[in-house]
């Protein structure tokens, strides 16, 4: 490859990460670090693993790592680690403000893995657009993902989101290498990346189904490739090459779950097994319906249940209890999924999840350009698929399979993860779909390439085209620096995104730092603080900050002239509420003039009020 490539690559990694790095600088800690940043600490450390074990360890280990080179004072004296179950919220927030740490410093530590892994991703990105497309087509869906918001802002999260996306791309990548060209180096490195998606996020057992039709359409070819050359006992041939595919793909599996074991064991050393069987009884009391009746079998009420029970019987046996908390977490993923996410949505608040809610994101969180070249990859690959199966002609479908195996490959996942992103009730964010973009930026640029090379206008209009669609993209994400979390397209913009959906797509907590900044800037002796995130206003506002929220009623009751609320809390208590959700009235902020019209607002994400 010429060095100028190589180049290029490099320089597109150092402009990612120091924006990310810039970006991070300016942020308090998201919500969900307050988790993942002392359980990560905790497993690498204490080796032990009782926080936080619904998501899997691979993320924190890395971010907690950077953290063992510092001499931090951890909570392992407090109830909320002695007692509690899955204490993490308490622990995060005893951590990083209360134990006499610089909470800037571990949040900021902790961020360093989670920008590695994309990174990562990013040079993985190009390496397989190389292969499919040329080293120059290749640096478009490279820079695409490298300078998406999106990546921008999840990128340096101490969060599974970006984990997700390497594993579950690092894992399609070899298993399509080895229908390419089947072989034990191709499929050991497929079972090993599947191990490593498998350790990202639980999500990504998504993979199982998507890898058995895979090997199912590749069984299927080769009995029309090879039909005619099989002279006699061709049902039984066929039907043992299928089971030979077939073991295959088992061998990716259990190679994969293999690597699972290690890091369970690991982390679970410290664990003490009557400590990690309460807590499993606890966690599991109410999955399928609670425990049975004593005497009645796991099945007499859900069948479902029997799954837990197996999961308590293993929780305190030698060697099979790190297999037991690792299926304990799936199991806390499915209670949590069917339990939905209560979050604000197009006008109302809701927790029975929306089919639109998916979609609607999607097309609102990606910049304009990105829809465009999305659109016209997805729609040019379903036409070549779709055109090959109308014309009922096999050999071109045959033709298609093996030369389009990647393109394949990708469609099929971007269907089975997006009808399963679409019917889950838990929306919590444009980031669940992340592992789906790299695959869009990657066909839509290998339609643009077929467009430029084929029929129709001039090549040099179509190649000035493809550059004001790139420069439109990089124009738009300097524009929207920092504010890359709460990015919205033109469609609505950044400043009005809170209108439309709220959570992780527009505020996390990562505004904390900025009000800490305006209220420095206007002198203010005194503001009360409904926060969502994180942070701790009293940790960056000493003496200023006060904890609120609507029940305490007017600040200005207590000589208090200034609020400060996070975007979540203000629409989670004023919008319409929809479903099983409740909300008590002295919750709904009734004595807030005017609640979406704020006096000033911290960065985006914070509104403030000036109460006289």
């Amino acid at each position: 490859m010429d060095k100028s490539y190589k180049f290029t690559v490099a320089l597109i990694l150092l402009v990612s990460l120091a924006v990310m790095v810039a970006v991070s600088i300016q942020e308090a800690g998201t919500q969900d670090e307050l988790a993942h940043i002392p359980s990560g600490y905790s497993y690498v450390r204490y080796l032990d693993y009782r926080l936080n074990p619904e998501h899997p360890p691979l993320v924190k280990i890395l971010s907690g790592i950077p953290l063992l080179f510092f001499d931090l004072n951890f909570p392992t004296d407090s109830l909320s680690w002695i007692d509690s179950v899955n204490g993490q919220w308490d622990i995060g927030a005893k951590f990083l403000y209360d134990y006499g740490n610089d909470p800037d410093q571990i949040i900021q530590l902790a961020r360093v893995g989670p920008m590695l892994l994309t990174l990562i991703l990013i040079v993985f990105i190009f390496v397989w657009s190389k292969e499919l497309m040329g080293p120059k087509w290749a640096l478009l869906p490279t820079v695409l993902t490298a300078l998406s918001p999106n990546f921008l802002a999840h990128g340096h999260y101490v969060t599974t989101d970006v984990g997700a996306v390497l594993g579950t791309f690092a894992a399609m990548y070899y298993l399509v290498k080895y229908l390419d060209r089947p072989s034990r180096k191709h499929l050991i490195w497929a079972g090993l990346a599947f191990g490593v998606a498998a350790l990202m996020k639980f999500s990504t057992v998504l993979l199982i189904p998507l890898f058995l039709l895979l090997i199912f359409v590749y069984w299927i070819v080769e009995i029309l490739r090879t039909r005619k050359l099989i002279q006699s006992n061709k049902f039984k041939y066929f039907l043992l090459l299928g089971f030979k595919h077939l073991g295959k793909v088992a061998l990716v599996f259990i190679i994969g779950f293999s690597l699972l074991y290690p890091f369970y064991f690991l982390t679970t050393i410290n664990y003490p097994p009557a400590k990690q069987l309460s807590d499993t009884q606890f966690i599991l009391s109410t999955f399928a319906d609670g425990q049975p009746v004593a005497g009645e079998p796991c099945y007499a009420i859900n069948p479902k249940r029997c799954a837990a029970e197996v999961v308590i019987w293993m929780a305190d046996k030698p060697m099979i209890r790190p297999v037991g908390h690792y299926l304990l977490g799936i199991l806390m993923v499915i209670q949590r999924s069917a339990g939905g996410n209560t979050a604000y949505f197009l006008g109302e608040v809701s927790n029975l999840g929306n089919k639109l809610y998916f979609p609607a994101a999607y097309a609102l969180k990606e910049p304009l350009p990105l829809l465009i070249l999305v659109g016209l990859g997805f729609l040019s690959g379903a036409y070549r698929i779709g055109k090959t199966f109308i014309a009922k002609k096999r050999h071109k479908f045959v033709n298609y399979f093996g030369t389009h195996t990647a393109e394949f490959s990708m469609l099929m996942f971007l269907v089975i993860y997006g009808v399963w992103s679409i019917n889950s009730p838990l929306n919590i964010g444009v980031r669940h779909l992340m592992p789906m973009m790299p695959f869009m930026y990657i066909l839509g640029t290998e339609s643009i390439k077929k467009w430029v090379h084929g029929n129709g206008p001039r090549k040099s209009f179509k190649v000035g085209f493809v550059y004001l669609i790139t420069l439109w993209f990089l124009a738009d994400v300097a524009l929207a620096y920092p504010y890359y979390l709460s990015y919205y397209n033109e469609f609505v913009g950044t400043k009005n995104g809170w209108q439309y959906i709220t959570d992780s797509n527009y505020d996390w907590g990562q505004d904390l730092k900025r009000l800490e900044t305006y209220v420095e800037e206007n002198d203010i002796d005194r503001i009360a603080v409904h926060y969502f995130g994180a942070g701790n206003p009293q940790y960056y506002m000493p003496g200023v900050a006060e904890n609120w929220n609507s029940a305490k009623g007017n600040p200005l009751e207590s000589n208090i002239e200034w609020l400060a609320v996070s975007v979540n809390q203000i629409q989670g208590a004023t919008q319409p509420r929809t479903g099983t959700f409740y909300r008590a009235p002295e919750d709904e902020y009734q004595w807030l003039k005017n609640p979406q019209e704020p006096y000033a607002v911290a960065g985006t994400s914070i509104f403030i009020y000036k109460l006289r």
